[in-house]
This record gives structure tokens, sequence and C-alpha cells, in this order.
């Protein structure tokens, strides 16, 4: 071994200090805040470049850091920020610079300007001391006064929530949302129960929460954060689509996560299924091969799945019936009515839904494209609002319920508008007061999770007749629960017909017969098409760059289409040089670049711009009339400097409002993952279909992918990928006990 001469130890050195004013952010990652700026320094010359930790700064703000300078090859000085504060300018133009900056909601450079004509070294002491004074400012009422004055009390208390989690890491929006959820008592709650945070704030996960009780001195082995630990992987597990993890699973799971002993985990998880509220539910549910497993379910989870089996099986059982007039009646008289009316005679296994939808309390329709599932629902309504019953039509996405109205001629709602959700997500619709149809049919089933669906099923009146419609070959839904194929499960008790004849004006369709293709295994068909196309790209990157291209100028060009309303790139994942995330900023580039005098807003390594598509990436049951959520569309109309708000028309003609602090709840959505566009059509899609993303490359992807064009697909990436994805059945099952409550009548307390 080789020894070294101890060194004399050397002290460390002391920081520098620079005072300047934020001008502009370059870069900024939410996450870790670390931050790219330039400042002033007042004293002439270039801006000078600040890099580091400058979580929550604001242009226009004056900065007092503390660091250690430094030069970068490219860029030449800089100063590496190791952490700051925020002082109050002291100049007339400093004052005009921050109160200009979009800081205080109600103030922007126009109104900032007469503040600060008005008032002029006293006016960051008006607006503190004596608010009301503002009204001596022409265009100042009380009312913007009053707002203005409440926007600096929550700026200044936001910030000090700001400074205690900077240390952490928390990101600006989290910390703002923190304050929103606790207001004065923020700094209390980080402090005493930081695990809360992961339940009751958006945007933070145990993990996040983790590293703040770690902070405020939370010991590693501590029972309350192995208890926030084990609901976290019940939370993850539920996000990935399992309504259910077996125990022995998640005691891995926690143990993997915690790194503590298995003992202590499961000595919490004994604790939490003893605490019936808060906790989690132990129960024996049939796995996979008929043997019993031990499921441990979160309370919410558990007691829809029971409340969901419970109440199907009992409006498949009641005696009364909202549409007796179909028990009796001629249906050879009845069918030949409605060819008269329609002029298209129905196909035998169209009949046989039409009449199981008529005649029985629940119903499933599926099948895949081409067979008719559109005809047979129009022809279902039609006979229904003939005997005169109210028929009240739905659908998961805004998108979906528009084409479900166009098909019907009849008014068609998202689920969430028609049961009127509420704040907390509450409906206004359910058993107490029952949705006042005899008909209720619901479109795109096969996007239908466990919670959605419990909602739903409760609003049914008893008596009336529920039909689901979809196609259980697609994804399964983004949240939890496999609804549409536990309701179709071998021996269960709801009625179902299965469409499977393709008719001949859809076989001449290249999409549906592809469709079809690789729902059987089958490689689809890429030449001499007039409506499916693939363009070869072996690499990655390549075939990134080809399909913006193909979407954002090639189709335009040969087919008319507006890039931004009839074509979807659709990825199979988020990451990646092919995935939703590269390509949105590719495609933003392509279809919505900045302009001189189109409105912006930078949210960290995001710009939004007016005319950008965007997703809401979350349920939020308090924004517009019935909540927005995870999935729905829209487009970007305004975007005010001053309200500190973008607007958003959403795909179900609803103006909502966003702060700024809110957009990380948006997403641009020139690019979506193939699972976030169910429940959707589009005229023209394009699927980057690569090697690099082999392990999400299975059949009902792609199949998914494809059946979500009206009228064009465009895969572009390897063969091999594809050969891939047609080959590959989905192996993993969902962990849901759904089918055997309905089998077995397994109800139990009937729950919420």
């Amino acid at each position: 071994m080789s020894s070294r001469t101890p060194q004399p130890a050397t002290a460390p050195r002391s920081l520098a200090v620079l005072e300047a004013v934020l001008e502009r952010i370059t870069y900024a990652n939410d996450e870790t805040g670390y931050t790219v700026a330039r400042v002033d320094t007042g004293r002439g010359g270039d801006l000078l470049t600040v890099v580091g930790s400058l979580l929550g700064a604001r242009p226009g703000e004056s900065l007092r850091m503390e660091g250690r300078w430094g030069s970068h090859p490219q860029y030449g000085k800089q100063f590496t920020v190791e952490n700051y504060r925020v002082t109050l300018p002291a100049t007339i133009q400093g004052i005009r610079r921050y109160l200009g900056s979009g800081l205080v909601k109600g103030i922007g450079p126009v109104f900032a300007d007469r503040i600060v004509t008005h008032f002029g070294l006293d006016t960051l002491d008006i607006i503190e001391q004596q608010p009301k004074r503002l009204v001596e400012v022409p265009g100042l009422g009380p009312k913007r006064t009053a707002k203005i004055a409440a926007a600096w009390k929550e700026q200044k208390a936001i910030k000090e929530v700001m400074v205690f989690l900077q240390g952490v890491g928390v990101s600006t929006s989290i910390a703002v949302r923190i304050y929103k959820k606790y207001g004065d008592a923020s700094i209390g709650v980080v402090r005493s129960e930081p695990y809360r945070l992961a339940a009751d704030v958006w945007g933070i996960g145990f993990l996040t929460a983790d590293k703040i009780a770690q902070s405020v001195g939370i010991p590693h082995d501590s029972p309350e954060r192995v208890r926030a630990g084990l609901q976290y992987a019940l939370s993850q597990s539920t996000d990935q689509g399992h309504c259910f993890l077996p125990e022995d699973q998640l005691i891995a799971d926690g143990v993997k996560l915690l790194q503590v002993d298995t003992g202590l985990v499961i000595e919490c998880l004994g604790e939490l299924a003893a605490d019936e509220e808060e906790g989690v539910v132990r129960e024996s549910v049939p796995g996979p091969e008929g043997e019993p497993v031990t499921a441990i379910y979160l309370v919410p989870f558990h007691r829809a799945e029971l409340s969901l089996a419970s109440r199907v099986r009992r409006l498949l059982r009641t005696e009364e019936d909202r549409m007796p007039a179909f028990r009796d009646v001629d249906w050879d008289r009845a069918l030949g009515w409605l060819a008269r009316r329609t002029g298209t005679s129905l196909a035998p296994e169209q009949e046989q839904a039409v009449r199981l939808a008529l005649t029985e309390k629940v119903a499933v329709l599926t099948g895949g494209p081409g067979c008719g599932k559109s005809f047979t629902v129009r022809s279902i309504v039609e006979l229904a609002r003939a005997r005169k019953a109210k028929v009240v039509l739905a659908a998961p996405t805004g998108r979906a319920a528009k084409r479900l109205t166009e098909l019907t001629g009849a008014e068609a709602s998202t689920i969430h508008r028609l049961l009127e959700l509420k704040p907390g997500g509450d409906a206004a619709y359910d058993a107490d007061r029952p949705l006042d149809a005899d008909l209720v049919v619901v479109d795109e089933a096969s996007m239908l999770d466990l919670l959605l669906a419990n909602k739903l099923v409760k609003a049914v009146a008893q008596g009336a007749h529920l039909l689901l419609v979809g196609d259980v070959d697609q994804l399964p839904s983004v949240g939890a629960g496999e609804v549409l194929r536990d309701l179709l499960a071998e021996g269960g008790p709801v009625p179902r017909v299965r469409l499977t004849r393709i008719f001949r004006q859809a076989r001449l369709s290249g999409v549906v017969t592809n469709a079809h293709r690789i729902n059987s295994g089958v490689p689809p068909v890429t030449q001499g098409l007039s409506d499916f196309f693939l363009f070869v790209a072996d690499e990655t990157e390549e075939a990134g760059r080809l399909a913006v291209d193909v979407a954002a100028r090639r189709l335009p060009a040969k087919f008319g289409l507006d890039p931004r309303k009839d074509v979807q790139v659709l990825a199979p994942m988020h990451r990646g040089p092919a995935g939703a995330g590269v390509l949105n900023g590719l495609l933003q580039q392509a279809i919505t670049p900045a302009r001189p005098g189109l409105p912006e807003r930078r949210v960290g390594g995001r710009v939004f711009r007016v005319g950008d598509k965007v997703t809401q990436i979350r349920n939020n049951y308090e924004k517009g009339e019935n909540g927005v959520f995870n999935g729905t569309v829209g487009v970007v109309t305004a975007i005010d400097e001053d309200e500190q708000r973008l607007t958003v028309l959403t795909d179900e003609d609803e103006e909502v409002p966003y702060d700024f602090d809110e957009l990380d709840e948006l997403s641009h959505a020139y690019a979506v993952t193939i699972h976030r566009s169910q429940g959707s059509e589009y005229p023209a899609v394009v699927v980057p279909v690569t090697k690099s993303a082999w392990m999400m490359l299975q059949r009902n992807l792609l199949y998914t992918a494809v059946t979500r064009a009206k009228k064009l697909v465009v895969l572009v990436g390897s063969r091999q990928a594809i050969g891939q994805a047609v080959r590959a059945v989905s192996a993993g099952r969902r962990y849901t006990a759904l089918d055997h409550r309905l089998a077995l009548g397994l109800s139990g307390r009937a729950g919420s």
C-alpha cells in the first residue's frame, strides 16, 4: 500500500458577495432549482451570467448573492450562487422594474410606471403600509387596489415558505402550492408533519417529502416514515393501473424503497391495516391463477371496487324497468321501422346488441374498428327515443363526447360534466340523487377507470338501462383498474355482444384493415395503400426528426391538413429522442415558433405561446365548471402578464384560466404518448416506432395508436420495431378483483 504524507488543513475560502438585479432567466430546472440567469450589477457594461440555485427568484428583483467567481470556456466570467436573498430595490428605476416584472398580480409594466411616478421612492412602503392610497394612481380603483394588496401580502408569505424550502430543492410552483394549501401554517406543517405533503399537495411525492423530513430531523427508521413510504408504494402502483398489491410484493417494494428492516415494514403495515380510515385494507382475493392472494388496498380503491361490483349486480337484478315497452316489442316490426328510418339494415350481431341494450339493465358492446359499433349505438338511441325514453349520452373525454353527439344527433357530454363533479371530487348525481335517464350510453368505455366507473354507476337510477361501448383490445384506462375487461370476464353476469364482422366499406380502408391485422398478430401492410404509410428510419434520432417533418410539413402540404388541429403525433414513450417530450419541443418550433409580438411565458425549460396545443396532466376538480381532467386537450388563447394568467380553450369549448404558478399542470400536446391519446380521434396520426422504445412495444399499444386515426396513419421507424410491437402480447394483467366480485357476488359492505 502506498502511504501519503498528511497535508496541512486549508481554511475554507470565504464566499464572495454579489448584489445585482435579475434581468432574465435563460434556463431553470423546476425540480432541482438549478438556474442560469443574467443580472445587471449596476456598474454599466454587459450583463453578467450567474448559475446555481436561484429557486423562486423573479426578473426585476434585487438579489444579494453569496457564491464563488469562476470562468466558463464559452461564456466567460460567471458567478456560481450558493445562496441568496431578495433585497428591496432602492432606486426609482429598480422599483419600477421590480413592480413591472409580474411579481405582483394586477401590476404590469404600465401600472408599475404610473405607481412609481406618483409615489416615487416611497412606493414599496405605501404598498406595504398604506395600500388603500393606491387609488390615488390614475386607473387604479378600489377593486384592483384590494387585489394588489392581497397579492403583495401573499407574495411575502410565499417568499418566507420558499426561503425555508430552498435548502431541500423544492420548486417554486410546489412552494406556492404548499402555501395555498396551508397558508400561514405552511412552515409549521413542513417542520412537524412533512409526510402530510405527499398526500395533500399535488406534485409532492413521497421522495420529496422524505427529503424534507430528513432535513428537519425525522429519523430514517421512524414508523411515520415507513407508513408514509408504504402508502406511497401503493399509490405508485395505482398510477401503474393496479387496484391493489399482493402483500409480499408491497413488503419487498417497501424494504427496497425505505432501506429499512423487513420486520419494521411488516410491523408498520400491520398498523396501517388496523387504521380503517387513514390506513389500508388487507383482504384475501383470488390471484391470477385462482390461488388466494393477500391483497393490500388503499381505502378509496377497496371501497370503489366493492361498491361498483355491488351496484352492477343490483342494477342487473332489479325488477324495476324504466323502458318496459321493449319487454314484449315486435322486434321484426321495430327493426323494419329502423331500417326504413336509417336506410340500412342491421347485421344479425348488431340486432342482438340492439335487443340486449333495450331489454337488459346493464350491457356491454365491444368490437374493433369498422365493425359497426357506431351505427349500432345510433340504432339503439333511435329506437329508445321512438318509445319516448330519456336517453343520456356520455364519454370520458371531450373529443369522444363530441363524436357521440355527431353520431346520434343528441347532446353528449363528458362523464365529469354529466355527474357535475364538484371540488374535492364528489358528484352532484349519485345514489341519493340519480340521473333522470331511462337509458345511459357511455362510449369509449375502455377508458373508464375504477373510481370514475364507480361514480358513474352510482348515479344510474334503479330500473334504468346502462350500455357501455368500447374496444376491449385497446390499452386499458390511464387510471387504476381494467373495468371493461373485468365486466367482460368469462363467467361474469354482464350480458355482452362482440361485433366481429368488418363491413365492406370499412374493408376498403387501410387503417381499418391494418388495425385488425395488428390485433391478430400479423404485420401491417405498408405499401400500395393511400391511407397507411411507413417511412423507414432505423436510428431513433432520425425517426424523431422525420416524424416532426412529416407531421408539421409533409402531411399538411400533400393532404391540406392543419398541423395543429388535424395531425397528431403519438409516441410510445415520453422520454428519448423520439419520445413525446423531445418531439413537442421540435413540433412547437415548427408549428408555433417565437415571433415578435406573440405573447409567451417561460416555465422552467418550457415556453408557452398563444396558439400552443396543450393538455392537462392531472385531475383538478377546482378548475373550470366541473373540473379539468387528465388528458383534456386545448389551445392557448391568451397570456396576460399583468394578471399572470394564461387561458386555454379546451376541446369542450370551455375557457379555463391558469395562474402562472399552475402551469406545471399543463404539457404541450403536439405529441402525446399513445396512452394519453385514448378516447380521442384525429384525421391523421404519425407514430414513431423505434427500437429505443423496445420495452414499451406491445400489440395493444400499436393497435390503440392506429385506431386513433380517422383517415390516415404514418408509421416512422424501423421494420424490426414494428415486428416486435405486433408480436409482443402484453403479459402483465393489472391487479384487480372486480371480475371475481362480479362473478361471485363478494360485495361485502357497499362502501361509498
